[in-house]
């Protein structure tokens, strides 16, 4: 269960991540699926996204890991709705992350990956888009934590004002 702290240094050095809460026309959000390598048992659903790399921004770290996660790079890219620190192990080592979300549109909806790292093709095994109703009825392990009830406000109520902090998450 994840443990909740006030301090984001805490667990170590934090790396800079972008993640993309990416919707079609129809409202749904693409998620990838992946596992720990070696155990696809050890397997969850996730936002594209990932480390800010050199000097880019994070709205270019969005861009570019959504490009080369899923190839789509016909999008509209929105605020950032969400932010959240998490630590979780990961092919033999913790990561300690802060993440920021932000909305995205697009109408292209064919996805391939098209510059995977060496671990990612190690552990990413699809992307599927789910409905808000799917997210909500999944058995499957899914993060950010509550993602399904994040997803109905936000298409309820539409961006907020300023980005949510969410509760960190320690797994």
């Amino acid at each position: 269960m994840p443990a909740e702290t006030s301090d984001p240094g805490a667990y170590g050095e934090v790396r800079k991540v972008a993640r993309v809460v990416l919707l079609d026309p129809e409202d749904r959000i693409l998620l990838l699926h992946g596992h720990e390598p070696g155990d696809p048992a050890d397997d969850w659903w996730f936002t594209p996204g990932g480390g800010v790399e050199g000097d880019e921004t994070r709205e270019q770290a969005a861009l570019r890991e959504l490009a080369e996660e899923t190839g789509i790079t016909d999008v509209e890219l929105g605020p950032v709705l969400w932010r959240r620190m998490c630590s979780f192990p990961f092919a033999g080592r913790r990561w300690t992350q802060d993440e920021w979300y932000y909305l995205a549109r697009t109408r292209q909806t064919a996805t391939r990956a098209t510059a995977l790292t060496e671990l990612e093709r190690r552990s990413v095994v699809g992307a599927r888009w789910w409905t808000c109703r799917e997210l909500t009825r999944a058995h499957e392990t899914v993060y950010p934590t509550r993602l399904g009830g994040l997803l109905r406000r936000l298409l309820d109520e539409g961006p907020p004002a300023r980005p949510e902090i969410l509760d960190t998450e320690i797994v």
